[in-house]
């Protein structure tokens, strides 16, 4: 029992492993039979009886313990050598009886051993029944004690709750404790004799430990107050503090809500992107036979962590989008096939997929799986993928499009825009940015949204979506060649259907690689026919499928064209004048890691703000190429009729960079000086001036040329009373052919 009252198990984890003898009781064998059962205290009297009668009662062993009686230390010893000193303790104190046996099955090792076992018995008394009625009653105090305990923490804690001060509740949690063990010990042992004085130390051992903490507690909160370095929670939790004791917080560290800091958010780009998406690649394991890998990702992010990028702009939270969200572009069939769980996918109803193109998926040369020959196909992983891509240019576009961030950029992949309704090619599965343009229609109601893709393929998937409607704008410029470069989509008659008729702009060049497309001919496109259509319509926010793909470094199959990574810098720049610089990038293709790691470095520096590297010399004076020249006119002559005001630009379609901002240069003289004429002399009822010139304090004398090509026309067809920002886009019929055009000068003007 004092081992017991030192809260140590008797068990064979404590004993000996091979005790030599264990009688057979019916406490082992038998049922359990509580010690305060009748039956119990029976059989104690009837061994008792027994014993003064000299019977030797069934199962006890007497005369084992010809010493004095085991003490607690002999116990706490026995635990401690039960491997290093064998059976030496035992046999010391006469536990061995001289007979070797066997343990009964019903004794386990996680059983307490019985009342009458020879080690729990002294010399002459086994168990009188006033020990017995002493030690229950002891046991009962105990109990009372510990419940009396819990009571009085709660009742702390509910104090210290109601008055927001939970770093005292140890203080007077323990400071309660003590003065009830002080009670406790004037009420329940005062008629104690040798057990009374071991009690008592025991007791004055854990005031002493307490006391011990209760100073160590002060001290902790005392140089946590007087240094900001300090920890902000007690370093020791005291021993009352139990496993099994409800959930406190308790130290320095628990802070009201009024004194936290609320986050801030600095209005900036945002970045967005997500290592679950690295995980999509071939099951073959092998990255070089395929041009979209995780590698691609890597090296843009890393790029934009060394440069400092990452550090300036607001990340944006990644997650993955709904079936919901995916619907709104792909079919029902579709989504579930390519999106749904790998678990629930074994369970897809096939008549959902039965009007699906793809009928099964094809074996790769390097032994993997696909969709077709390029498009790979990770059962585990790709579907997650892909719905990563998706979430995040959703969220970046939400929160452009909500002026949470002023613009941002996505780096993601699998890449989207080549996926149609039911169709997944091109390494795409979802088309993110459609998918993101049709959740601003829905959550947002954005009535104009504009598409620009600049990757060196077509998009086909983002024309299909929305070819009949007149809420997207979408703007292509890609490499077509007469419908013979991948997807063989997009000419420059495409131009949609039923409403979306005019929403559909393809700048398709053509002619091959003799020569190649560069930042002259890209400049040209944007400056004659992109922005002037853009400001046209005037969009809410402006979505860009950045694909890099037409970079230099790539081979003639995937592009062979040679636009510099401060093309596409200026690129963005320009579009940031658009929607009131709400712009939002997501990466597409792009396969050559060096040239696509420079091309979104200075990307993002444009949505900072950033000084962008310049265009090169040899470019800003070289005219675009003849196959540009009439590509760029036959796209004007189409798309004409429903855009009028990229008439205008026309005639600059031949010139350089450098001619074209000469130029212009000209024409603010131009019209600042018949604006200086008006204000001096005034505008006569029938005098001419040309439709829509405006005044001078629209157009600064000082303007730079470059400015100007980048904010737009100089002559509005907008009248100036009119809010261009609450029209929707009118598309103007075109002139009469009894009309005499103007001269170039003139329609400059």
């Amino acid at each position: 029992m004092a081992a017991a009252r030192l809260g140590m198990p008797l068990t064979g984890h404590v004993l000996h492993g091979i005790l030599p003898y264990y009688p057979s009781l019916p406490v082992i064998d038998g049922e359990f039979t509580p010690p305060t059962s009748p039956a119990f205290i029976q059989h104690q009297m009837k061994s008792l009886e027994q014993t003064r009668t000299g019977a030797r009662p069934s199962g006890i062993v007497t005369g084992v313990y010809p010493g004095a009686p085991i003490t607690d230390a002999q116990v706490a010893q026995a635990r401690l050598n039960r491997f290093a000193s064998g059976d030496e303790f035992f046999s010391s104190v006469g536990l061995f009886c001289g007979r070797t046996g066997h343990r009964p099955l019903g004794r386990t090792q996680s059983a307490p051993l019985p009342l009458l076992h020879p080690v729990l018995q002294s010399q002459s008394i086994i168990m009188t029944p006033e020990r017995y009625l002493r030690d229950k009653q002891l046991y009962d105090q105990q109990q009372q004690h510990s419940l009396l305990n819990q009571r009085i923490r709660q009742t702390v804690l509910t104090r210290a709750s109601s008055k927001n001060h939970v770093e005292n509740v140890e203080e007077e949690t323990e400071a309660a404790v003590a003065q009830e063990m002080r009670d406790q010990e004037v009420i329940d042992l005062t008629e104690r004799s040798s057990d009374d004085s071991e009690l008592a130390r025991q007791q004055r051992e854990r005031e002493s430990f307490l006391q011990q903490q209760r100073e160590l507690m002060r001290q902790t909160h005392t140089i946590s107050e007087g240094s900001s370095f300090a920890p902000r929670h007690h370093s020791v939790r005291p021993l009352s503090r139990a496993l099994s004791s409800p959930l406190v917080t308790l130290g320095s560290s628990v802070v009201s809500q009024e004194g936290l800091a609320p986050t801030r958010h600095t209005f900036t780009t945002g970045l967005v992107f997500d290592s679950l998406m690295l995980k999509h690649q071939c099951v073959c394991g092998d990255n070089s036979g395929h041009l979209e890998h995780s590698g691609r990702l890597q090296s843009i992010w890393a790029r934009l962590q060394e440069t400092g990028l990452v550090a300036r702009c607001e990340r944006v939270r990644s997650r993955k989008a709904t079936l919901e969200e995916l619907q709104s572009c792909h079919s029902e069939g579709y989504t579930y096939l390519f999106g749904a769980n790998p678990l629930n996918r074994q369970r897809l109803d096939m008549s959902k997929i039965e009007d699906l193109p793809i009928k099964s998926f094809v074996v790769l040369p390097c032994g993997g799986i696909g969709v077709d020959s390029d498009t790979t196909w990770n059962e585990l992983h790709t579907s997650g993928a892909a719905k990563m891509a998706a979430g995040c240019v959703i969220e970046l576009a939400m929160k452009t499009a909500t002026k949470e961030i002023k613009n941002g950029f996505a780096v993601v992949r699998p890449p989207g825009h080549h996926a149609e309704h039911r169709q997944a090619m091109g390494f795409c599965f979802f088309n993110s940015v459609a998918i993101a343009a049709k959740q601003l229609r829905q959550k947002l109601r954005l009535e104009r949204i504009l598409i620009v893709d600049w990757d060196v393929h077509h998009g086909n998937g983002t024309q299909q979506i929305f070819y009949d409607d007149s809420h997207v704008l979408y703007i292509s410029i890609h490499r077509h060649d007469e419908g013979n470069f991948f997807p063989g989509t997009g000419g420059p008659e495409e131009v949609g259907v039923d409403n979306g008729v005019g929403f559909n702009v393809n700048i398709a060049w053509s002619g091959g690689l003799s020569p190649p497309m560069g930042d002259a001919e890209y400049m040209a496109a944007f400056r004659t026919i992109v922005m002037p259509i853009a400001r046209e319509f005037n969009p809410e926010i402006v979505l860009v499928s950045a694909g890099f793909d037409a970079a230099v470094g790539h081979a003639p199959p995937l592009g062979g064209y040679k636009v510099t990574a401060s093309c596409f810098g200026q690129m963005t720049r320009q579009l940031l004048q658009l929607a009131e610089g709400r712009v939002a990038l997501a990466l597409e293709g792009g396969y050559d890691l060096t040239v696509i790691c420079d091309a979104s470095q200075e990307c993002v520096r444009a949505l900072l703000g950033d000084n962008i590297l310049p265009l090169r010399e040899e470019e800003m004076i070289r005219k675009p190429c003849q196959a540009a020249v009439e590509t760029l006119k036959r796209t004007v002559d189409i798309q004409a009729a429903h855009w009028p005001c990229i008439k205008r630009w026309a005639h600059t379609i031949g010139y350089s960079l450098v001619e074209a901002q000469q130029k212009e240069k000209e024409e603010v003289e131009t019209v600042t000086a018949l604006a200086s004429l008006s204000m001096v002399h005034g505008t006569q009822p029938g005098s001419v001036f040309p439709l829509g010139v405006v005044s001078a304090a629209s157009i600064s004398p000082s303007s730079s040329p470059s400015s100007v090509i980048a904010t737009g026309d100089v002559a509005s067809s907008t009248p100036p009373e009119v809010d261009s920002r609450q029209r929707t886009p009118e598309r103007s019929p075109p002139p009469a052919e009894s009309e005499e055009p103007m001269d170039q000068d003139t329609d400059a003007k």
